[in-house]
């Protein structure tokens, strides 16, 4: 099986060309227009084909979907404070890819969505992939889209590794408000053995929702960080106008920010996601939330690949 992954070099795409290695996988092709991230995955994966490319241009990098047995389609922007980079890379390189699909009539493709577009936010990110989703909903291809949550794990450069990072370097480490903030963290690991069980046929088609199953307060994962790492960093709330107006202002000097005030208002919406039984639909294991940071952090092969934003 040949797979192209448009747009995987970042955290998902690391991990799942990590994974498919594992399970013998070999024809792999990753398009991605971040150098840097695609040259730790040149290094990390020397036997797999990486090609830097901007998805949302017509290029040569279409020609390596001539010969494909399946696609995922994993390209998007997250973070940032233009909305012309989000509609470039989560609708307008959508539109290319999915074109490309029906092209070459490649029987197998699998969406990465997110479970942002049931949610209530209204930011650069959700509206986009709510676009992104729907062109491939109403494209007539079978296909099956997942819509994980915040997903950590290897590579994690703008979740759970960022906030271990910064810990690292912070005297203190700040938490909006009282940090009560539910989150339902998946965990990449559990999350690349879907895509894979997709892949290899166990399901074809459908919108699931893939929810981490345990429910985790912001403060408490930021304490489990804390457990794995074995940091000495006290943990200090802030008041949230106050964290607020932090963002606000490191924003005005950096223009592609790991955290935006944008994210801190997703991150107090109160959204809670459904939660499925993926286990038992796609047939895999789930790994426990205190286990996944432990692997996340304390893994000798991956735990130190750091990926830029």
């Amino acid at each position: 099986m040949k797979i192209v992954l448009p747009g995987g070099a970042g955290l998902v795409g690391q991990n799942l060309v990590a994974r498919l290695k594992d399970k013998g996988y070999r024809d792999i092709v990753v398009i991605d227009k971040h150098r840097a991230n695609l040259d730790v995955m040149a290094r990390m994966q020397p036997d797999i084909i990486a090609v830097a490319a901007d998805l949302a241009e017509p290029g040569d990098w279409a020609r390596h979907f001539e010969d494909a047995d399946a696609v995922v389609m994993l390209q998007a922007q997250i973070g940032g404070n233009h909305i012309d980079e989000f509609v470039r890379n989560n609708v307008e390189s959508t539109r290319l890819v999915l074109e490309l699909v029906r092209r070459h009539r490649i029987e197998t493709l699998v969406h990465i969505s997110s479970s942002v577009v049931t949610s209530v936010a209204d930011d650069f990110y959700t509206n986009t992939k709510k676009e992104q989703e729907r062109l491939v909903l109403e494209s007539g291809l079978r296909c099956p889209v997942l819509r994980p949550t915040l997903m950590f794990g290897w590579f994690d450069r703008k979740h759970l590794g960022w906030l271990s990072r910064f810990m690292q370097r912070v005297p203190f480490f700040p938490i909006p408000g009282d940090g009560r903030y539910m989150r339902q963290p998946l965990y990449v690991g559990d999350f690349c053995n879907i895509i894979i069980a997709c892949l290899e046929g166990r399901v074809r088609e459908g919108v699931h929702n893939i929810s981490g199953h345990e429910k985790v307060d912001y403060i408490d994962i930021i304490r489990e960080i804390k457990r794995s790492t074995r940091s000495r960093t006290p943990i200090v709330r802030v008041p949230y106008a106050a964290f607020y107006a932090a963002l606000w202002f490191w924003g005005l000097f950096d223009k592609n920010p790991p955290f935006t005030t944008q994210q801190l208002a997703a991150l107090s919406a109160k959204d809670e996601f459904e939660v499925i039984d993926w286990p038992g639909i796609f047939g895999i294991p789930r790994t426990s939330f205190r286990d996944a940071v432990e692997e996340t952090f304390n893994d000798p092969r991956y735990a130190a690949v750091v990926l830029e934003f």
